[in-house]
């Protein structure tokens, strides 16, 4: 009976995905082990949707996060990154690099302190030009960041993480931004201190499928995450979803030790129509369908 709890999370969201077609229910089912009939035929429908309304620079509204997670979506539904419509996608978000308005620019004695400066920092995306406000900006997984340096260094690490499931991390920019997160997971002791929690997670996604030499960032980055959580499993300032969606990414054996930790304070957030709440509630309950499989198995 121990993972009774666990067992009827997922059932309750099996059925919350049940009559949906999207691709949140489509990978769901997929994590779940029980793809419905329909599924090829709604991936390829999804597929065809998503391929449409980009204009001719390859962006979606010339915006970097819908541009960005587009990619994301696409490539998860197994298009490849070399496909002509998320090639140009990724085309549009490799050109952000180092352009002006990413994290980064410039410096003062306290932001070079922190190792936060244009010394140590490169190839970050630029997500809005450095005279537009990007924040408050919602991530796909439902997280707002209000700052708007938090904001810049998120959304860069979502481009990063695009352009490396589409196989470019041999790029010269990617590399940069790299060794920037890899640089940065070697200054990471402070839960609370000048790096939010939630930019830590950011940065442990992209970490966490790139080639081997940043394998130490990617474990020191997960450890100091797992560390950090609470008797309850959650993190104090730190958006749950979030944590989780990149500690399922790390796949090490403390984020999957802290990822089973946190499974009864994910159940205790779950509605009883299957959902976490109204915020990104597709891709919060796909986490958590993640979370539950991957909670079980660790």
């Amino acid at each position: 009976m121990k993972h009774a709890p666990a067992t009827a999370a997922l059932e309750r969201l099996e059925e919350f995905f049940a009559p949906r077609s999207s691709r949140a229910a489509i990978l769901a089912r997929e994590a779940l082990g029980r793809p419905a009939p329909g599924d090829a035929a709604a991936r390829e429908a999804v597929i065809a949707s998503l391929q449409k309304g980009l204009r001719p620079d390859g962006s979606v509204g010339g915006a970097a996060l819908p541009t960005i997670w587009r990619a994301i979506e696409l490539m998860e539904l197994g298009h490849s990154g070399q496909e002509p419509t998320t090639g140009k996608l990724i085309a549009w978000v490799l050109a952000l690099a180092g352009q002006p308005g990413a994290f980064g620019e410039g410096c003062h004695p306290a932001r070079h302190e922190q190792k936060a400066c244009e010394h140590y920092l490169a190839g970050f995306f630029a997500p809005a030009p450095a005279t537009e406000r990007l924040a408050p900006i919602t991530m796909p997984c439902g997280k707002t960041f209000r700052a708007e340096a938090q904001a810049r260094f998120a959304v860069s690490c979502l481009g990063l993480r695009a352009v490396l499931m589409a196989g470019l991390a041999g790029r010269a920019s990617v590399k940069k931004h790299l060794t920037s997160l890899s640089l940065l997971a070697e200054v990471w002791n402070d839960w609370g201190g000048y790096y939010a929690p939630d930019l830590v997670a950011s940065a442990l996604h992209p970490l966490s499928i790139a080639p081997p030499v940043h394998r130490g960032a990617t474990l020191r980055t997960a450890s100091f995450i797992a560390e950090n959580q609470q008797e309850d499993g959650t993190w104090s300032n730190a958006d749950l979803f979030h944590t989780l969606e990149s500690l399922l990414a790390a796949n090490t054996p403390p984020a999957r030790k802290a990822v089973a930790r946190a499974v009864p304070a994910l159940i205790a957030l779950q509605r009883k129509d299957g959902s976490f709440g109204p915020t990104a509630q597709e891709e919060r309950a796909l986490i958590g369908v993640r979370a539950l499989v991957g909670g079980a198995a660790g």
